[in-house]
């Protein structure tokens, strides 16, 4: 490397390097030249993927959501149905590290209950000498795990013969923190099954249409103008009612998944269609038919991988979609019904003008909701601008 200087006093030195160029060298921010050289297409989508601070971190959220609701039993305090009938609309309790200046650990105070006999409403006030340490990796409400194991260890517990609602009860005097965590397990399988159901319907009934073409195409493109004209909102209130109400809740649970996927295929199915008519026509198509290669494997090996940044987008956006269903359904009171616990049935509790204003914590069920929608938001938009590591 020799230096270039200038007759210009302020002038910065130039300098040239003697050696081979490499066209890559510019890349070595993100892995160096052999790094993306080499690189797959996969390693490539997380290079970009992990460049998108926020969608990095709403998918590891989403990823310790989808964990966490593997051991609800394990993470809430109380079971779903434990009742208090002395708690009744408890408001949610704080936690303490610090007892008249002296460290004690995480405790909470015991309640004192009082009636008011001029609004008949429950007033609860803490009892500062009651000091209700909370216990970790103990034994509490025994339970059975996922139906078939039984169990009684949880992360936390409340002091013997304590109680702890971090969130509030409700009007059974029911642990609301608890019956969100076991709430979470139904509406985000809800969200992640509905999602499934509706991409087989798209991909298949899209993919076949784009490719073929003809009268299928037709009598599909119909079909989607079709629902497309009637609001989807009235739509699920209406295949929801036709439910029978003596349906088991595991029935109730599978038509509900059934209904949200079979609505919501129709905007896949177009995008694939479209995207196939332009893709059948390449060289790439024309070689593997040469080659003998079916229809279903050109399908789905050559041209469906050709747009799967639309499709990593389009799941990612659609599963929010279904968890807002399925809440909207549930608080209608048209979707999951007790004893099945989801959010939307957690919110029913919540449906009163009255009851928002004397016991604001039982919208506390919403917090979730808005945050997994934001983060599978945030993480799709991640997810479409890793998948195409070229652009």
């Amino acid at each position: 490397m020799t230096a270039v200087t200038t007759r210009d006093p302020d002038a910065l030195a130039h300098f040239v390097h003697q050696g081979a160029f490499d066209p890559y060298a510019a890349e070595a921010g993100i892995g160096g030249s052999s790094a993306i050289n080499e690189a797959s297409q996969l390693k490539l989508m997380w290079i970009r993927f992990k460049r998108h601070k926020l969608a990095l971190i709403s998918g590891i959220l989403i990823i310790l959501t989808y964990i966490a609701i593997l051991f609800v039993e394990f993470l809430a305090p109380y079971t779903v149905h434990t009742r208090n009938v002395d708690s009744i609309y408890s408001p949610p309790q704080q936690v303490h590290l610090f007892d008249q200046g002296k460290f004690v650990g995480p405790f909470v105070y015991g309640q004192k209950m009082e009636l008011d006999m001029t609004t008949l409403r429950r007033v609860y006030t803490d009892d500062t000498n009651d000091v209700q340490k909370l216990r970790f990796f103990c034994q509490g409400r025994p339970y059975h795990f996922w139906g078939m194991i039984e169990g009684s260890t949880h992360l936390v517990c409340p002091a013997e013969g304590g109680h702890m609602y971090l969130l509030g009860t409700d009007r059974l005097g029911r642990d609301v923190l608890s019956r969100i965590i076991y709430g979470a397990r139904i509406s985000m399988t809800i969200g992640l099954l509905g999602v499934t159901t509706s991409f087989i319907l798209g991909i298949v009934i899209g993919g076949i249409a784009g490719y073929w073409g003809g009268w299928f195409d037709l009598v599909v493109q119909r079909v989607i103008e079709v629902l497309h004209s009637i609001p989807h909102i009235p739509l699920w209130l209406a295949l929801a009612a036709v439910m029978p109400a003596d349906w088991s809740p595991l029935l109730i649970y599978l038509g509900i998944i059934f209904i949200l996927g079979l609505l919501d295929w129709t905007n896949l199915a177009r995008a694939v269609r479209s995207k196939l008519l332009s893709l059948r026509e390449e060289d790439y198509v024309l070689a593997a038919q040469l080659m003998g290669a079916g229809s279903t494997r050109i399908i789905g090996r050559h041209l469906i991988p050709g747009f799967m940044s639309h499709l990593i987008a389009s799941a990612t956006l659609t599963i929010p979609g279904m968890i807002l269903g399925e809440t909207t359904l549930s608080f209608l009171g048209l979707g999951l019904r007790p004893p099945i616990t989801s959010w939307g049935v957690l919110l029913t509790e919540a449906r009163g003008v009255s009851i928002i204003a004397l016991y604001p914590w039982l919208l506390l069920p919403v917090v979730p909701v808005i945050f997994v929608i934001l983060a599978f938001n945030f993480l799709g938009d991640g997810l479409r601008d890793a998948a195409d590591p070229y652009k």
